[in-house]
């Protein structure tokens, strides 16, 4: 007998969203064991982590913060695997998106610029980065089909050695590891800046960045659902070969596709230093460019989808931080990735065990002679 894995023609939708609960089930199982083997009862662990995300007064502000950029960045990723893009370079485009960002707020524009002004110059920065970054394992898929994935995540590490030698080297603040502040025109507003007319605002931190990511999903959602460009994503993805026997030039389309996916992700990054820290360091990002791709396969590609998912792995991250060991939130995002691969394996496939053909011939053989 040997395993055979075969697709399936028709993928019920009741089939892909049980599917999806039953890997994130499966992951809360092996993370409770793996919690319970380091120590810790997992009810109390999971309801800690709830509480500290979702149920308290300052929960959902620290949330947002925590889902801003997942939400960037994963709409980033998004757009790419919509078109078996497989960018997994977000966090480098995240880093060069905020280098961007930086620059323009430290060297470019004076301190005394309107805010409005210096934050929209700082945003188109930030995309324009990313962009940019994208651009280039775009230009070597489409000229050259050089693979994504091995580009996408080597610049990744080019981009991390890239902000590391500014921010230790011409952009240092006294030899540090990061910038100086940027001037307050700088700074995203965040709820606490309006306690003086909403007191209940006092302690959140939660800023303006998120709203920029839920205007980003919705457009995005209406160019998926009703643009000329939503359907020839589509139709790149699902069958390259009759997208350009249709007249679809696949190499702009890659390129083009590549470019706002690593824009998104910048004005993430942007997003992030603007927003929470106000400066260029490093490690302000725990690994966001990752976990958006998390998020979007989560989201199944649905731009709005995706601000839930952005929004309940911000949870993750704010109620991880509450327990220990450290590093539980990554461990339970790594496994909620291979429960969701997983599913989805089972979902588009069948497995079948099928009998080689000698045995097969045997066996007819038997039955002729038995007859």
């Amino acid at each position: 007998m040997r395993i055979k894995i075969e697709p399936r023609l028709i993928v019920p939708k009741w089939m892909s969203f049980l599917g999806l609960i039953a890997a994130i089930l499966a992951a809360l199982f092996f993370g409770g064991f793996l919690l319970s083997y380091g120590g810790l009862n997992p009810l109390v662990a999971y309801r800690q982590m709830f509480t500290d995300a979702f149920l308290r007064s300052y929960s959902p502000s620290d949330t947002l913060v925590k889902a801003t950029p997942l939400l960037l960045a994963g709409l980033g990723v998004t757009v790419a695997f919509r078109m078996k893009l497989w960018n997994i370079g977000a966090e480098g485009q995240l880093l060069i998106g905020a280098w961007a960002a930086s620059g323009v707020a430290l060297f470019v524009m004076p301190p005394e610029t309107p805010r409005p002004i210096m934050l929209l110059a700082m945003g188109v920065a930030g995309f324009l980065g990313g962009a940019l970054w994208g651009l280039i394992p775009g230009i070597l898929k489409a000229k050259l089909q050089v693979n994504e994935i091995i580009s996408s995540l080597m610049l990744t590490y080019v981009a991390i050695l890239f902000n590391n030698f500014f921010i230790y080297g011409p952009w240092s603040a006294g030899g540090f590891g990061l910038t100086r502040s940027f001037p307050r025109t700088g700074w995203f507003p965040r709820l606490l800046d309006f306690v003086d007319f909403v007191p209940a605002f006092r302690g959140m931190t939660a800023h303006i960045g998120f709203l920029i990511g839920l205007v980003a999903a919705v457009i995005l959602a209406v160019l998926f659902r009703r643009s000329k460009w939503g359907y020839e994503l589509k139709l790149i993805g699902d069958n390259p070969r009759a997208a350009e026997y249709a007249g679809v030039n696949l190499a702009r389309h890659i390129m083009l596709a590549m470019f706002i996916s690593g824009g998104l992700a910048g004005l993430a990054g942007m997003s992030e230093v603007a927003g929470v820290v106000h400066r260029l360091q490093e490690n302000f990002s725990p690994g966001y460019g990752f976990t958006a791709i998390i998020v979007a396969w989560l989201a199944r590609l649905n731009p709005l989808a995706v601000v839930l998912v952005a929004y309940l792995f911000g949870g993750l991250l704010v109620g991880g931080d509450s327990i220990q060991p450290a590093g539980i939130p990554l461990m339970i995002q790594g496994i909620i990735m291979f429960c969701v691969i997983s599913a989805d394996l089972l979902t588009r496939y069948r497995i079948r065990l099928v009998r080689p053909k000698s045995q097969e011939l045997e066996a007819l053989d038997t039955e002729v002679t038995a007859g």
